[in-house]
């Protein structure tokens, strides 16, 4: 897989070690000369009209950069780019069907602390695509944001509380359950997806030991004894990184593991499917161990109480 097509499933936006393994230092190098992929942080690398687009047509419409245009402005990991620019215009602006046919635009009012040059903050924009955008998105952007130290979840938590009206729920919901661990927005789409299964509780990046050696499984629920992978062998591209797969793979499930793997594909359009097989697999491993463990834990608690009466 080339470097563009990588970076657009990753939402326009990929670190350094993901484009390293996909293409090779050379290739990633020649890219950033191209000026096909610029680097916005130490790391962090974004598709040129990804950003480049949204400001210009901010610029022109007098408006200010949001939504998942800012994030990914943030070097955010995104689960879909937005297909056109993504702007914030004051309420009781008029702008034409032409204008609003070349970007997506969000009536709101913003106060200064909302707005970072010529973009929403870091908290403004995980706030509002947390009140936009579908679950899976928003804690994308959310755990993107808390991965790159520009918010903390104590932040998100105290902004979502504060918000009036129906987005609050959905704003607390994002802020309980982002964090900072999933690498990428793919595992957060994943884990998002798990969170529809009562009694499952995935967490990412835990660090197992298995067959003498410390390995860090993309998602992990310990007391099920269930892993869940992301799926991205397209981005292999040596025999040594398949050799890995296959070794972790095996030592996983000999040592006792279930280990599901979830492509993609299956984790941005076959979601339903994603739930059915996650729900089989840890019912599967509860009637294992006794089966009495997703009973007692049931469903996870959504936080639409917390700070109000």
């Amino acid at each position: 897989m080339d470097i563009i097509t990588a970076m657009r499933r990753s939402g326009g936006v990929a670190d350094h070690g993901h484009l390293k393994a996909v293409a090779g230092r050379a290739a990633l190098d020649q890219a950033l000369r191209a000026g096909s992929i610029r680097r916005v942080a130490r790391g962090r690398y974004v598709l040129p009209d990804v950003v480049d687009s949204a400001r210009a047509e901010a610029h022109r419409l007098t408006a200010v950069v949001g939504l998942r245009s800012a994030a990914a402005s943030y070097g955010w990991s995104l689960k879909t780019p937005p297909d056109r620019p993504e702007l914030v215009v004051p309420r009781g602006r008029k702008v034409s069907a032409g204008d609003q046919a070349l970007a997506r635009v969000r009536w709101q009012r913003l106060a200064a602390c909302d707005v970072d040059g010529w973009r929403t903050t870091p908290l403004r924009t995980v706030m509002d695509c947390a009140t936009t955008l579908p679950f899976d998105e928003a804690l994308a952007v959310a755990d993107s944001a808390l991965r790159s130290g520009l918010a903390t979840q104590a932040d998100l938590m105290r902004a979502a509380d504060s918000l009036p009206g129906r987005g609050r729920d959905a704003a607390l919901e994002v802020a309980w359950f982002a964090s900072d661990r999933p690498a990428n927005a793919f595992e957060s789409v994943i884990r998002a997806i798990s969170l529809d299964v009562p009694g499952l509780r995935l967490q990412p990046q835990v660090r197992l030991r298995v067959a003498g050696r410390r390995i860090r499984p993309d998602l992990v629920d310990r007391e099920l004894r269930l892993v869940v992978e992301g799926d991205s062998h397209e981005f292999h591209t040596s025999e040594r990184a398949i050799d890995a797969d296959c070794w972790r793979y095996d030592e996983l499930v000999l040592d006792g593991w279930l280990v599901i793997r979830v492509s993609w594909v299956q984790a941005m359009f076959q979601q339903d499917w994603v739930v059915s097989v996650l729900r089989r697999a840890a019912n599967r491993q509860d009637l294992t161990l006794g089966g009495d463990l997703m009973r007692r834990r049931g469903a996870l608690r959504r936080p639409t109480t917390i700070g109000r009466s």
